[in-house]
């Protein structure tokens, strides 16, 4: 990271990675295409979990290279007088794939729905149970994390 004083612990990206409305994530295809989509995504277990659909070019550039970055930015201001942006972000490396474990599918599931829905819990579970056969659901094993700040008051 060339500007190490804004560099930040891995916990600090778990928690941007936690906070952000939507991260990206950055496949590439069998014939090196590059490919970058957004995603809500939710973190559980030490890992960055996210819903899909079981097929489209994310996931065919997923079988063909599970290797992924995934980007995300929690908190952002302006700063035009100073030309610059106050930020917190993080970017992480991992290998990616769908969980099959029906249990951890669950589970992440249930996480995304309080992430994104929290005022419609009592229906959850029977939505994600409606669902389960619909639905697919990634997991991005970290590799490497780093989070970054800037905060220029």
């Amino acid at each position: 990271m060339r500007r190490k004083e804004r560099e930040r612990a891995a916990e600090f990206a778990l928690q941007v990675f936690a906070n952000a409305e939507f991260a990206t994530l950055s496949t590439v295809s069998a014939d090196g295409q590059p490919y970058g989509v957004p995603l809500s995504q939710i973190v559980m277990n030490g890992a960055i979990y996210f819903h899909c659909a079981l097929e489209g070019l994310k996931l065919d550039n997923i079988t063909a290279n599970p290797k992924v970055s995934i980007s995300a930015v929690s908190r952002t201001k302006l700063r035009p007088e100073k030309y610059t942006t106050e930020y917190d972000s993080a970017i992480a490396f991992g290998t990616c794939s769908l969980v099959a474990d029906v249990a951890e599918k669950r589970e992440a599931m249930l996480e995304i729905c309080r992430k994104f829905a929290p005022e419609n819990m009592e229906r959850a579970a029977m939505m994600i149970e409606r669902s389960m056969n619909e639905v697919g659901v990634g997991k991005v094993t970290i590799e490497s994390i780093t989070g970054k700040s800037n905060d220029e008051e």
